[in-house]
This record gives structure tokens, C-alpha cells and sequence, in this order.
């Protein structure tokens, strides 16, 4: 009865992802200037299907990959997301920052489909790569009235949220067994695959 719950649980989500509009992303550059740094930073993660989703397909390959990589691969993305915040911030451009992000998207959402085993080290360096991006994108669009610290500790905590959300559903997966473990990242693609195709 559990897996039976937990798999229309990871089957709801991963509809709901599919069918997202691309339009949903957060990279308008419109943020609410009568946010504190902290809601707003908070609020910047959750209110972009691209991000949203790539944040969640972290935590999915860090549950395949188990163990220690549960925990490095997420820090490894909110370290490099830091980073990349810190660019954007300081008004450093970054090439092609919509297609990287949408990539992001496709690419770590297939990972996460075919539960790509690789060492620690090379996951942790690949979304690190995305998150310079994904934190550019933070940084570049924090609202004007806003803290950095503040803002920055938003957007770790709604991070780390979804990572964590990622893990849960990682692990909710492996135990229902057969495809509904493949779920989410079959969404996670389809929605990378949707985002370029609005852009």
C-alpha cells in the first residue's frame, strides 16, 4: 500500500512538472522591490520551473548515487550557485545563460532518468557547472532594496529545500521500484525539452 501511495505521489509530481508552461520561468528580471532580501531570495528558486526543476534533479541523482554523494553533490551545487551569484551581482556576464539553464534542466533531468553512476567527484563538478549559471541568474535579478546576505541565504535555503525534495523523492523511488523510479527525471527531461522550446 505504501509503494502503491508513494508511486502516485512521484506520479503527480512529475505530471505536474511535464505540463508547466515555459513561460513559468524566472528570468524576467521583474522581482517585487517591497520583498526583504530574504522572501525575495527565498522566493526566486520557487517561482521558476527552471530552476525549480534542476534544483530537484540534483537531489535525484545524489539519491541514486547514494552515501557520501548524497550530501557533497547538493553542497557542490550551492557552493558553485554562491559563486555564480556573486558574478551576476557584480554585473559579469556569462554566455548564453537562458540556453545553459534550459540545458541544465534536460541534461541533469536525463541523468537522473537513466541513474547515471559516476564517481562523487565528476557529479559534483558537472552541477557545479550549472549552478554558476543557475546563481548568476539569482544574483543578476536580486531586487535593488535588497540585502546580498539576506537575499543569498533566501535562495540557499529554497535550494537546499529542493534539493532535499529531490533526495526524498529519490529515495521514495528506489523503493517503489520499476519505472516510477524514473519518473521524476523523465519529467525533469520534458520540462528542460519544453523551456527550449519557448525560448
Amino acid at each position: 500500500m505504501n509503494n502503491r501511495l508513494a508511486a502516485k505521489a512521484v506520479l503527480s509530481l512529475g505530471l505536474g512538472l511535464a505540463l508547466v508552461p515555459g513561460a513559468a520561468l524566472a528570468h524576467t528580471g521583474v522581482m517585487p522591490h517591497d520583498h526583504s532580501g530574504l522572501a525575495a531570495g527565498l522566493m526566486h528558486p520557487l517561482s521558476g520551473i527552471d530552476h525549480l526543476a534542476a534544483m530537484v534533479a540534483v537531489g535525484l541523482w545524489a539519491a541514486s548515487l547514494g552515501r557520501r554523494a548524497m550530501l557533497i553533490v547538493p553542497a557542490a551545487f550551492m557552493a558553485a550557485m554562491v559563486v555564480g551569484a556573486g558574478i551576476g551581482w557584480a554585473g559579469i556576464e556569462l554566455p548564453a545563460i537562458e540556453q545553459v539553464i534550459a540545458g541544465s534542466v534536460v541534461v541533469l533531468g536525463l541523468i537522473a532518468t537513466l541513474q547515471l553512476r559516476v564517481p562523487t567527484a565528476a557529479a559534483s563538478a558537472l552541477v557545479a557547472l550549472f549552478a554558476l549559471f543557475h546563481g548568476h541568474a539569482h544574483g543578476a535579478e536580486m531586487p535593488e532594496l535588497a540585502g546580498p546576505v539576506a537575499y543569498g541565504l533566501g535562495f540557499l535555503i529554497a535550494t537546499a529545500a529542493l534539493h532535499a525534495g529531490g533526495l526524498g523523492l529519490g529515495v521514495i523511488g528506489a523503493r517503489a521500484g520499476g519505472a516510477f523510479a524514473r519518473l521524476p527525471g523523465a519529467a525533469v527531461t520534458l520540462t528542460g525539452l519544453a523551456l527550449f522550446a519557448g525560448l
